[in-house]
């Protein structure tokens, strides 16, 4: 139904009925994105003014000598920099593929499969939601410790793949694929290796994107493993090099360095969610539709 009563439902063009939601959603826009402007104000401010009382929230007069200061320490490092990016790349990008892959297999199977303790293995999976980090570290530790992943580079990967968040959004997401669609497939021929790489996955490309932000934010700001599980530097990720910039020291040079190492690690993460933002309300609106 195009109008009621006359009144276009969905205007094209602005209305004057539209001016109740940029009311809200405005002043909620600009609180959202505050804090993403100090990160940046508090990078690019110069040492006069980075202990200001009191304090203001934008830089008057930007300056990179955060930036430099931050190089000049990365240079002096015993490990080259390049070593700890490195680590990080590749970490991370080890991570995001083997989760998403782990996802996809699994919610597939919990969302389209019939089998013993179905319903038993999604209830622990979503029961999982509820623990905290520092709750299960040092269960996580002794099981790391058993299998032998101290100080090797997998420590990583391994202990990130169990992602229990994108399990339940890919799982409930692929709930809303017909099953009339998967079952016409089978009736043509198509195996289920087919069905679930021509089908199931293109369907659900929003649900896995969504996983594939999660996922690349969690790996590449964890400093849990460099920090409990490995002993040697030349292992151990960007994120935790960045991290240990912060206890440099109480001066103004440590503040303005970890505020421009702060703003570094955030870039990636603020690219890749705006590149593929659409994709996570798309599956957000559908993970809750049963």
């Amino acid at each position: 139904m195009a109008s009621i009563q006359g009144k276009k439902m969905n205007p094209t063009r602005f209305h004057p009925s539209q001016i109740k939601f940029y009311a809200i959603l405005i002043p909620m826009a600009i609180l959202t994105g505050l804090p993403i402007v100090f990160i940046f104000s508090q990078a690019l401010k110069p040492v006069n003014e980075l202990y200001l009382y009191p304090p203001r929230f934008f830089v008057s007069n930007p300056s990179l000598t955060s930036f430099r200061k931050l190089v000049e320490t990365m240079n002096s490092s015993d490990v080259p920099i390049y070593r700890y990016f490195f680590n990080s790349i590749m970490s991370t990008l080890l991570t995001v593929l083997c989760t998403v892959a782990i996802t996809a297999f699994a919610g597939y199977a919990l969302a389209k499969k019939k089998f013993r303790a179905k319903n038993l293995i999604f209830s622990i999976n979503t029961m999982a939601l509820m623990f905290v980090g520092a709750a299960v570290k040092i269960p996580k530790y002794l099981i790391v410790y058993e299998t032998g992943l101290i100080d090797r580079f997998a420590v990583h990967v391994i202990p990130a793949l169990a992602m229990p968040v994108g399990l339940f959004l890919v799982k409930q997401f692929m709930d809303q694929i017909p099953d009339e669609l998967l079952e016409a497939a089978k009736i043509d021929g198509a195996t289920d290796w087919y069905t679930f790489r021509k089908i199931v996955v293109p369907l659900s490309k929003s649900s896995l994107a969504t996983v594939v932000i999660l996922t690349f934010q969690t790996a590449w700001n964890t400093i849990e493993a460099s920090e409990l599980y490995l002993n040697h530097d030349n292992l151990k990720t960007f994120a935790y090099y960045m991290s240990t910039l912060t206890t440099t020291g109480n001066d103004v040079a440590g503040i303005g360095m970890a505020a421009a190492a702060t703003l570094i690690m955030f870039i990636p993460n603020l690219i890749i969610f705006i590149v593929m933002q659409n994709n996570v309300m798309s599956t957000m609106a559908h993970s809750g539709i049963k």
